[in-house]
Protein backbone atom coordinates (compact mmCIF):
# COMPACT_ATOMS: atom_id res chain seq x y z
CA UNK A 1 0.00 0.00 0.00
CA UNK A 2 1.47 3.33 -1.08
CA UNK A 3 2.59 5.49 1.91
CA UNK A 4 0.34 8.88 2.65
CA UNK A 5 1.85 11.81 2.45
CA UNK A 6 1.93 13.69 6.37
CA UNK A 7 4.15 17.00 6.61
CA UNK A 8 3.53 17.09 10.19
CA UNK A 9 6.03 13.98 10.20
CA UNK A 10 8.55 16.62 9.47
CA UNK A 11 8.20 18.50 12.81
CA UNK A 12 10.83 17.20 14.63
CA UNK A 13 13.37 18.14 11.94
CA UNK A 14 12.01 21.70 12.86
CA UNK A 15 12.40 20.99 16.28
CA UNK A 16 16.26 20.50 16.35
CA UNK A 17 16.72 23.17 13.59
CA UNK A 18 14.95 25.72 16.25
CA UNK A 19 16.99 24.38 19.23
CA UNK A 20 19.97 23.72 17.68
CA UNK A 21 20.47 27.16 15.84
CA UNK A 22 18.44 28.73 18.42
CA UNK A 23 20.53 28.31 21.31
CA UNK A 24 23.92 28.79 19.08
CA UNK A 25 22.61 32.54 17.74
CA UNK A 26 21.48 33.23 21.36
CA UNK A 27 25.01 31.95 22.90
CA UNK A 28 26.89 33.67 20.18
CA UNK A 29 25.61 36.82 18.83
CA UNK A 30 22.89 37.95 21.66
CA UNK A 31 24.77 36.92 25.11
CA UNK A 32 28.08 37.32 23.60
CA UNK A 33 29.36 33.50 24.62
CA UNK A 34 32.61 32.71 23.48
CA UNK A 35 32.54 30.12 21.26
CA UNK A 36 28.62 29.94 21.98
CA UNK A 37 27.76 26.96 19.35
CA UNK A 38 30.20 25.21 20.53
CA UNK A 39 28.12 24.97 23.55
CA UNK A 40 25.22 24.09 22.29
CA UNK A 41 24.64 20.28 23.20
CA UNK A 42 23.45 18.75 20.35
CA UNK A 43 22.88 15.54 21.61
CA UNK A 44 20.30 16.92 23.98
CA UNK A 45 18.76 18.82 21.15
CA UNK A 46 18.46 15.67 18.82
CA UNK A 47 16.87 13.95 22.02
CA UNK A 48 14.22 16.55 22.10
CA UNK A 49 13.73 16.20 18.64
CA UNK A 50 13.10 12.31 18.84
CA UNK A 51 11.01 13.01 21.63
CA UNK A 52 8.97 14.93 19.98
CA UNK A 53 8.83 12.27 16.86
CA UNK A 54 7.77 9.80 20.05
CA UNK A 55 4.85 12.07 20.95
CA UNK A 56 3.14 11.90 17.08
CA UNK A 57 1.42 9.08 15.63
CA UNK A 58 -0.69 7.90 18.78
CA UNK A 59 -1.60 4.37 16.19
CA UNK A 60 1.82 3.27 16.75
CA UNK A 61 2.73 1.94 20.38
CA UNK A 62 5.81 3.02 21.99
CA UNK A 63 7.20 -0.38 21.57
CA UNK A 64 6.72 -0.22 17.80
CA UNK A 65 8.59 2.69 17.66
CA UNK A 66 11.65 1.54 19.05
CA UNK A 67 11.16 -1.62 16.73
CA UNK A 68 11.43 1.11 14.16
CA UNK A 69 14.43 3.28 15.22
CA UNK A 70 16.02 0.22 15.82
CA UNK A 71 15.78 -0.59 11.83
CA UNK A 72 16.80 2.64 11.12
CA UNK A 73 20.16 1.70 13.07
CA UNK A 74 20.11 -1.12 10.82
CA UNK A 75 22.46 0.03 8.09
CA UNK A 76 25.49 -0.93 6.77
CA UNK A 77 26.15 2.67 6.46
CA UNK A 78 25.66 3.66 9.66
CA UNK A 79 27.70 0.81 11.80
CA UNK A 80 31.02 1.76 9.10
CA UNK A 81 30.16 5.43 10.04
CA UNK A 82 30.43 4.43 13.83
CA UNK A 83 33.34 2.33 13.54
CA UNK A 84 35.17 4.95 11.34
CA UNK A 85 34.39 7.53 14.16
CA UNK A 86 35.76 4.46 16.79
CA UNK A 87 39.29 3.66 14.95
CA UNK A 88 39.49 7.04 14.09
CA UNK A 89 39.63 8.39 17.82
CA UNK A 90 42.18 5.69 18.72
CA UNK A 91 44.39 6.69 15.76
CA UNK A 92 44.40 10.41 17.28
CA UNK A 93 45.06 9.16 20.79
CA UNK A 94 47.71 7.17 20.27
CA UNK A 95 49.62 9.47 17.74
CA UNK A 96 48.91 12.89 19.66
CA UNK A 97 49.61 16.13 18.47
CA UNK A 98 53.73 15.76 17.84
CA UNK A 99 52.92 13.61 14.49
CA UNK A 100 50.35 16.09 12.90
CA UNK A 101 52.61 18.78 14.12
CA UNK A 102 55.73 16.89 12.74
CA UNK A 103 54.08 16.56 9.35
CA UNK A 104 53.15 20.32 9.03
CA UNK A 105 56.77 21.77 9.82
CA UNK A 106 57.92 19.42 7.38
CA UNK A 107 55.72 20.37 4.70
CA UNK A 108 55.84 24.31 6.07
CA UNK A 109 59.86 23.83 5.17
CA UNK A 110 59.72 22.07 1.98
CA UNK A 111 57.35 24.60 0.38
CA UNK A 112 56.38 28.21 0.54
CA UNK A 113 54.71 28.73 3.76
CA UNK A 114 52.48 30.81 1.43
CA UNK A 115 51.14 27.69 -0.25
CA UNK A 116 50.14 25.64 3.08
CA UNK A 117 46.47 25.74 2.68
CA UNK A 118 46.53 25.33 -1.08
CA UNK A 119 48.41 22.26 -0.53
CA UNK A 120 46.21 20.92 1.96
CA UNK A 121 43.37 20.89 -0.69
CA UNK A 122 45.13 19.71 -3.42
CA UNK A 123 46.10 16.23 -0.66
CA UNK A 124 42.60 16.19 0.37
CA UNK A 125 41.15 16.05 -2.97
CA UNK A 126 43.72 13.12 -4.04
CA UNK A 127 43.50 11.25 -1.11
CA UNK A 128 39.44 11.49 -1.05
CA UNK A 129 39.47 10.12 -4.52
CA UNK A 130 41.16 7.58 -3.71
CA UNK A 131 39.94 6.43 -0.27
CA UNK A 132 36.62 6.76 -1.16
CA UNK A 133 35.50 8.66 1.77
CA UNK A 134 35.41 12.09 3.16
CA UNK A 135 35.06 11.39 6.63
CA UNK A 136 38.17 9.33 5.95
CA UNK A 137 39.96 12.38 4.76
CA UNK A 138 38.61 14.44 6.84
CA UNK A 139 39.80 12.03 10.07
CA UNK A 140 43.70 12.18 8.78
CA UNK A 141 43.97 15.60 7.32
CA UNK A 142 42.32 18.01 10.04
CA UNK A 143 45.11 17.10 12.34
CA UNK A 144 48.05 18.21 9.99
CA UNK A 145 45.42 21.36 8.95
CA UNK A 146 45.39 22.24 12.68
CA UNK A 147 49.20 22.06 13.14
CA UNK A 148 49.75 24.23 9.92
CA UNK A 149 47.39 27.03 11.37
CA UNK A 150 49.62 27.17 14.35
CA UNK A 151 52.65 26.49 12.71
CA UNK A 152 51.85 29.45 9.45
CA UNK A 153 49.22 32.14 10.67
CA UNK A 154 46.57 30.97 9.13
CA UNK A 155 43.76 30.93 10.20
CA UNK A 156 42.07 27.53 11.37
CA UNK A 157 38.51 27.39 10.15
CA UNK A 158 40.62 28.27 6.53
CA UNK A 159 42.33 25.45 7.00
CA UNK A 160 40.08 22.91 8.34
CA UNK A 161 37.46 24.35 5.55
CA UNK A 162 39.92 23.78 3.04
CA UNK A 163 40.51 20.06 4.29
CA UNK A 164 36.88 19.78 4.41
CA UNK A 165 36.06 20.82 0.29
CA UNK A 166 38.82 19.07 -0.51
CA UNK A 167 37.47 16.23 1.14
CA UNK A 168 34.03 16.69 -0.69
CA UNK A 169 35.87 16.58 -4.01
CA UNK A 170 36.47 12.77 -3.86
CA UNK A 171 33.48 11.84 -2.09
CA UNK A 172 31.19 13.39 -5.48
CA UNK A 173 34.57 11.99 -7.85
CA UNK A 174 35.69 9.03 -6.43
CA UNK A 175 35.01 5.43 -7.72
CA UNK A 176 34.92 3.86 -4.77
CA UNK A 177 32.22 6.12 -2.67
CA UNK A 178 29.43 4.94 -1.56
CA UNK A 179 27.88 8.12 -2.89
CA UNK A 180 29.00 7.34 -5.97
CA UNK A 181 27.58 3.52 -5.91
CA UNK A 182 24.15 4.25 -4.67
CA UNK A 183 23.83 6.85 -7.19
CA UNK A 184 24.59 4.74 -10.13
CA UNK A 185 22.85 1.95 -8.87
CA UNK A 186 19.62 3.62 -8.01
CA UNK A 187 19.87 5.50 -11.72
CA UNK A 188 20.96 2.45 -13.63
CA UNK A 189 24.52 3.98 -14.97
CA UNK A 190 28.12 3.03 -15.63
CA UNK A 191 30.27 4.72 -13.01
CA UNK A 192 32.92 6.35 -15.87
CA UNK A 193 29.93 7.83 -16.89
CA UNK A 194 28.82 9.54 -14.16
CA UNK A 195 32.25 10.47 -13.04
CA UNK A 196 32.80 12.28 -16.45
CA UNK A 197 29.71 14.20 -15.39
CA UNK A 198 30.80 15.18 -12.56
CA UNK A 199 34.33 16.04 -13.71
CA UNK A 200 32.96 17.96 -16.07
CA UNK A 201 31.11 19.94 -13.40
CA UNK A 202 34.60 20.40 -11.07
CA UNK A 203 36.66 21.84 -13.72
CA UNK A 204 35.30 22.44 -16.91
CA UNK A 205 31.80 23.86 -16.36
CA UNK A 206 31.03 27.67 -16.40
CA UNK A 207 32.64 27.59 -13.17
CA UNK A 208 34.68 25.14 -12.42
CA UNK A 209 33.81 24.76 -8.89
CA UNK A 210 38.03 23.12 -7.89
CA UNK A 211 39.45 25.42 -9.91
CA UNK A 212 37.88 28.61 -8.50
CA UNK A 213 38.32 27.45 -5.10
CA UNK A 214 42.33 26.72 -5.75
CA UNK A 215 42.56 30.05 -7.08
CA UNK A 216 40.68 31.68 -4.24
CA UNK A 217 42.57 29.99 -1.28
CA UNK A 218 45.53 31.23 -3.43
CA UNK A 219 44.62 35.07 -3.47
CA UNK A 220 43.51 34.59 0.59
CA UNK A 221 47.07 33.00 0.92
CA UNK A 222 48.68 35.95 -0.71
CA UNK A 223 47.03 38.85 1.35
CA UNK A 224 47.53 36.61 4.59
CA UNK A 225 50.42 37.31 6.35
CA UNK A 226 52.65 34.16 7.61
CA UNK A 227 54.81 34.04 11.10
CA UNK A 228 57.82 32.43 11.81
CA UNK A 229 56.28 29.11 12.38
CA UNK A 230 58.35 27.05 10.09
CA UNK A 231 61.36 27.75 12.51
CA UNK A 232 59.91 25.15 14.98
CA UNK A 233 61.89 21.74 14.93
CA UNK A 234 59.96 18.62 13.84
CA UNK A 235 61.02 14.64 14.30
CA UNK A 236 60.44 12.99 11.34
CA UNK A 237 60.11 9.27 12.71
CA UNK A 238 56.70 10.85 14.26
CA UNK A 239 56.06 11.40 11.02
CA UNK A 240 56.12 7.68 9.76
CA UNK A 241 52.27 7.24 11.10
CA UNK A 242 50.51 9.93 9.08
CA UNK A 243 53.10 9.33 6.02
CA UNK A 244 51.11 5.59 6.42
CA UNK A 245 47.89 6.84 6.06
CA UNK A 246 48.16 9.58 3.57
CA UNK A 247 49.97 6.93 1.07
CA UNK A 248 47.61 4.17 2.26
CA UNK A 249 44.80 6.62 1.39
CA UNK A 250 46.67 7.67 -2.23
CA UNK A 251 46.85 4.42 -2.95
CA UNK A 252 43.44 3.78 -2.51
CA UNK A 253 43.70 1.19 0.53
CA UNK A 254 40.32 0.89 2.65
CA UNK A 255 40.34 3.01 5.25
CA UNK A 256 40.21 0.76 8.41
CA UNK A 257 43.27 -0.87 7.00
CA UNK A 258 44.89 2.79 6.56
CA UNK A 259 43.66 4.05 10.52
CA UNK A 260 45.07 0.31 11.93
CA UNK A 261 48.35 0.95 9.73
CA UNK A 262 48.97 4.28 11.50
CA UNK A 263 47.86 2.80 14.90
CA UNK A 264 50.28 0.30 14.96
CA UNK A 265 53.13 2.10 13.82
CA UNK A 266 52.48 5.19 15.88
CA UNK A 267 52.47 3.00 19.12
CA UNK A 268 55.43 1.28 18.29
CA UNK A 269 56.81 4.71 17.45
CA UNK A 270 55.31 6.18 21.03
CA UNK A 271 56.82 2.97 22.97
CA UNK A 272 60.88 2.50 21.27
CA UNK A 273 61.17 6.60 21.56
CA UNK A 274 59.93 6.65 25.14
CA UNK A 275 57.29 8.77 24.10
CA UNK A 276 54.77 6.63 25.90
CA UNK A 277 54.88 4.06 28.26
CA UNK A 278 52.44 1.12 27.67
CA UNK A 279 49.90 2.10 30.42
CA UNK A 280 50.14 5.65 29.11
CA UNK A 281 49.40 4.63 25.52
CA UNK A 282 45.94 2.40 26.59
CA UNK A 283 45.01 5.24 28.67
CA UNK A 284 45.34 7.90 25.27
CA UNK A 285 43.78 5.38 23.31
CA UNK A 286 40.51 5.41 25.92
CA UNK A 287 40.88 9.15 25.34
CA UNK A 288 40.48 9.13 21.99
CA UNK A 289 37.51 6.93 21.76
CA UNK A 290 35.99 9.02 24.16
CA UNK A 291 36.69 11.84 22.63
CA UNK A 292 34.45 10.57 19.83
CA UNK A 293 31.61 10.13 21.97
CA UNK A 294 29.58 12.82 20.73
CA UNK A 295 29.62 12.46 17.48
CA UNK A 296 29.26 8.34 17.07
CA UNK A 297 25.67 9.48 19.30
CA UNK A 298 24.64 12.27 16.67
CA UNK A 299 25.05 9.68 13.82
CA UNK A 300 22.80 6.99 15.64
CA UNK A 301 20.21 9.79 16.93
CA UNK A 302 19.97 11.20 13.44
CA UNK A 303 19.12 7.81 12.32
CA UNK A 304 16.84 6.76 14.73
CA UNK A 305 14.56 9.93 14.19
CA UNK A 306 14.66 9.99 10.52
CA UNK A 307 13.21 6.27 10.67
CA UNK A 308 10.06 7.67 12.61
CA UNK A 309 10.19 10.29 10.03
CA UNK A 310 10.35 8.17 7.47
CA UNK A 311 7.58 5.61 9.14
CA UNK A 312 4.99 8.42 9.78
CA UNK A 313 5.01 9.47 5.83
CA UNK A 314 7.48 12.98 6.19
CA UNK A 315 9.71 12.09 3.20
CA UNK A 316 6.79 11.44 1.09
CA UNK A 317 5.29 14.97 2.07
CA UNK A 318 8.81 16.19 1.25
CA UNK A 319 8.76 14.12 -2.31
CA UNK A 320 5.42 15.64 -3.00
CA UNK A 321 6.12 19.17 -2.54
CA UNK A 322 8.96 18.92 -5.21
CA UNK A 323 7.26 16.96 -7.78
CA UNK A 324 4.90 19.84 -7.66
CA UNK A 325 7.23 22.99 -7.85
CA UNK A 326 9.57 22.10 -10.83
CA UNK A 327 7.91 21.79 -14.59
CA UNK A 328 9.92 21.34 -17.52
CA UNK A 329 13.84 19.48 -18.19
CA UNK A 330 15.78 22.19 -16.56
CA UNK A 331 13.02 22.34 -14.16
CA UNK A 332 12.44 18.82 -13.41
CA UNK A 333 16.61 18.77 -13.19
CA UNK A 334 16.98 21.61 -10.30
CA UNK A 335 14.17 19.73 -8.51
CA UNK A 336 16.37 16.66 -7.88
CA UNK A 337 19.04 18.21 -7.05
CA UNK A 338 16.64 19.90 -4.10
CA UNK A 339 15.00 16.60 -3.55
CA UNK A 340 18.39 14.71 -2.55
CA UNK A 341 19.83 18.23 -0.84
CA UNK A 342 16.13 18.07 0.96
CA UNK A 343 17.10 14.41 2.06
CA UNK A 344 20.10 14.94 3.22
CA UNK A 345 19.09 17.98 4.90
CA UNK A 346 16.65 15.50 7.01
CA UNK A 347 18.77 12.42 7.21
CA UNK A 348 22.43 14.03 7.66
CA UNK A 349 23.87 11.64 5.54
CA UNK A 350 24.63 11.68 1.61
CA UNK A 351 24.62 8.18 0.80
CA UNK A 352 21.48 7.51 3.15
CA UNK A 353 19.87 10.47 1.08
CA UNK A 354 20.56 9.35 -2.20
CA UNK A 355 18.84 5.51 -1.93
CA UNK A 356 15.94 7.74 -0.62
CA UNK A 357 15.81 9.30 -3.19
CA UNK A 358 16.78 7.17 -6.01
CA UNK A 359 13.40 5.88 -6.44
CA UNK A 360 11.29 9.07 -7.54
CA UNK A 361 14.66 11.00 -8.68
CA UNK A 362 14.72 7.64 -11.58
CA UNK A 363 10.40 8.81 -12.31
CA UNK A 364 11.51 12.36 -12.91
CA UNK A 365 14.33 11.42 -15.03
CA UNK A 366 11.72 9.74 -17.46
CA UNK A 367 8.93 12.42 -17.18
CA UNK A 368 11.39 15.32 -17.74
CA UNK A 369 13.78 13.31 -20.20
CA UNK A 370 17.22 13.25 -18.62
CA UNK A 371 20.00 10.80 -18.77
CA UNK A 372 20.61 8.10 -15.89
CA UNK A 373 24.10 9.21 -16.15
CA UNK A 374 22.93 12.89 -15.42
CA UNK A 375 20.58 11.96 -13.05
CA UNK A 376 23.03 9.96 -11.14
CA UNK A 377 25.37 12.83 -11.25
CA UNK A 378 22.96 15.82 -9.76
CA UNK A 379 22.05 12.82 -7.18
CA UNK A 380 25.79 12.92 -6.44
CA UNK A 381 26.75 16.27 -6.21
CA UNK A 382 23.70 18.28 -4.56
CA UNK A 383 24.03 15.89 -1.98
CA UNK A 384 27.88 16.13 -1.80
CA UNK A 385 27.29 20.10 -1.48
CA UNK A 386 24.60 19.50 1.44
CA UNK A 387 26.41 17.28 3.23
CA UNK A 388 29.57 19.12 2.86
CA UNK A 389 28.27 22.53 4.66
CA UNK A 390 25.40 21.04 7.33
CA UNK A 391 26.62 21.73 10.53
CA UNK A 392 25.36 18.88 11.94
CA UNK A 393 27.16 16.35 9.57
CA UNK A 394 29.41 13.66 10.13
CA UNK A 395 31.64 15.48 8.04
CA UNK A 396 31.95 18.75 9.86
CA UNK A 397 31.46 16.77 13.40
CA UNK A 398 34.00 14.79 13.02
CA UNK A 399 36.34 17.85 11.76
CA UNK A 400 35.28 20.14 15.30
CA UNK A 401 36.25 16.91 17.25
CA UNK A 402 39.40 16.26 15.80
CA UNK A 403 40.17 19.64 16.27
CA UNK A 404 38.84 19.55 19.78
CA UNK A 405 40.73 16.65 20.60
CA UNK A 406 43.88 18.87 19.73
CA UNK A 407 43.42 20.96 22.71
CA UNK A 408 41.42 23.34 20.40
CA UNK A 409 37.97 24.84 20.26
CA UNK A 410 35.84 25.68 17.13
CA UNK A 411 31.90 25.47 16.03
CA UNK A 412 30.98 24.53 12.88
CA UNK A 413 29.98 28.25 12.49
CA UNK A 414 33.47 29.02 12.12
CA UNK A 415 34.28 27.06 9.60
CA UNK A 416 31.10 27.44 7.04
CA UNK A 417 32.06 30.89 6.16
CA UNK A 418 35.21 29.21 4.40
CA UNK A 419 33.36 26.35 2.74
CA UNK A 420 34.44 27.63 -0.30
CA UNK A 421 34.81 24.64 -2.35
CA UNK A 422 30.68 23.04 -1.73
CA UNK A 423 29.15 26.88 -2.33
CA UNK A 424 30.81 26.64 -5.64
CA UNK A 425 30.06 23.60 -6.65
CA UNK A 426 26.85 24.85 -5.92
CA UNK A 427 26.83 27.78 -8.74
CA UNK A 428 28.64 25.40 -10.96
CA UNK A 429 26.28 22.46 -10.87
CA UNK A 430 23.44 25.26 -11.75
CA UNK A 431 25.51 26.67 -14.54
CA UNK A 432 25.65 23.15 -15.96
CA UNK A 433 21.87 22.52 -15.64
CA UNK A 434 21.17 26.26 -16.96
CA UNK A 435 23.70 26.58 -19.52
CA UNK A 436 24.74 22.82 -20.32
CA UNK A 437 24.18 21.59 -23.73
CA UNK A 438 20.71 19.17 -24.06
CA UNK A 439 20.79 15.48 -24.45
CA UNK A 440 19.45 12.87 -26.03
CA UNK A 441 18.43 10.23 -23.91
CA UNK A 442 19.19 6.93 -25.04
CA UNK A 443 18.92 3.54 -23.17
CA UNK A 444 21.46 1.31 -25.08
CA UNK A 445 24.71 1.81 -22.60
CA UNK A 446 22.70 3.72 -19.49
CA UNK A 447 22.87 0.26 -17.49
CA UNK A 448 26.03 -0.64 -16.12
Amino acid sequence: MKQKSNPVALLPIGVFLILYLGLGITLEYIMKVPMGFYNVPIIVAFLAAILVACLQNRSVSFDEKLEIMAKGLADKNIITMLLIFLTAGVFVGVVGRSSAESVAYFMLQMIPAKYAVMVLFVVACFVSVAMGTSVGTITLLTPIAAAVSEASGFGMPLCVATVMGGAMFGDNLSFISDTTIAACNGQGCRMKDKFYKNFWIAFCSPVPAAVVTLVLVGVISANTTVTGGIQKEYHLIRMIPYILVLLGGIAGCNVFLVLLSGIFSGSLIMLLTGKSTGVELIGNMGSGVSGMFETCMVAILVSAMCALIREYGGFVALLGWIQRMFKGKKGGQIGMGILVAAMDVATANNTVAIVMANPIAREMAKTYGVSAKKSASLLDTFSCITQGIIPYGAQMLVAVSAVSELGKNISAFDIIPFLFYPFFLLISSLAWIIFGKEEEVTTACEHR
